[in-house]
């Protein structure tokens, strides 16, 4: 059986027979005549070398084998449509694939419910996430690398919008030897200590986030492990809340009691990679952002 000289046609015909009940239907919901509508499922069991209907009385009833070919045209008609619709999008000007890069800052929590929510209207458009960390944001859009940026800063002859404020605090396991002195904390106190620092994703002018205080420091390259070295015992850091105030309820971290710093506070901003040249897609994903924002406020 050559199954490539099955035609969509073919397929539709015997979709639209098993669905409006029999042949006579079917012609009136295609909108053809009845024996062109015969003709095509004939030459499809033909050529398939298999009977996928019987009929019964004046129903056709999908015979066992039938089921099974059927369940998958339906996809294949399914997806041929969604192509055909996906390429009516474009010639609108939706665009094929969005890219987008996020700093590591961003709750993960907020970052994927956005996703979620703009999926079912993406109409096809596909999204390429990059995480990075500082000014990997800004190479991004230096670089004309991205579509749509989330970045802790907002470059100079950029307009972009504040889209939320995240704080860092300053942790330790609970049974870190700053938590074991039982007293506030001053910045000498930090010294003797290891402290996880993030490493900025940007190759042209890197810098270390965690406000360096100790010449001890282990370096991590990304939030997710700087928290899982943290939680671990391996020294203290400045974390973004949002992303443990799990483990701050639960007591798997701790606050460090500091005299002054014990928090900091940071911006995200959100920014088109082409400001000139922002398609539908695009500005609707950025849409599900500042909507989202506005409801992680505090």
């Amino acid at each position: 059986m050559d199954s490539s000289r099955i035609t969509l046609d073919q397929w539709r015909a015997l979709q639209t027979v098993v669905d409006a009940g029999g042949f006579a239907q079917a012609a009136a919901r295609l909108h053809r005549t009845q024996s062109a509508v015969s003709h095509a499922v004939a030459r499809l069991q033909a050529q398939l070398g298999l009977q996928v209907l019987r009929i019964e009385g004046r129903k056709a009833v999908l015979t066992e084998a039938g089921v099974a070919v059927l369940g998958r045209a339906r996809e294949l008609l399914r997806g041929a449509a969604d192509l055909e619709q996906f390429a009516r999008n474009l010639e609108r000007g939706w665009e094929a694939e969005i890219r987008l890069v996020a700093d590591a800052a961003l709750p993960s929590a907020l970052l994927m419910e956005a996703l979620r929510r703009f999926k079912p209207l993406s109409q096809g458009t596909r999204v390429q996430l990059r995480q990075v960390v500082m000014s990997g944001a800004e190479e991004a859009l230096e670089e004309g690398g991205a579509d749509l940026v989330i970045g802790t800063h907002l470059p100079p002859h950029c307009l972009g919008d504040l889209l939320l404020e995240v704080e860092f605090v300053a942790v330790a396991h609970p049974e870190h030897a700053l938590h074991r002195l039982g007293r506030t904390l001053t910045q000498a106190d930090l010294a003797d200590q290891v402290q996880v620092v993030i490493r900025d994703s940007g190759a042209r002018n890197p810098r270390d986030a965690g406000w360096l205080v100790t010449e001890d420091r282990w370096t991590v390259t990304s939030i997710d492990n700087a928290i899982a070295a943290v939680q671990a015992g391996l020294g203290f850091s400045w974390l973004p809340r949002l992303q443990i105030q799990a483990l701050l309820d639960q007591g798997g971290l701790r606050p460090l009691p500091l005299e002054e710093g014990q928090r900091h506070r940071g911006s995200l901003y959100l920014l088109y990679g082409h400001p000139q040249q922002v398609g539908p897609a695009t500005r609707l994903l950025a849409e599900q952002f500042r909507t989202l924002a506005a409801e992680f406020a505090p």
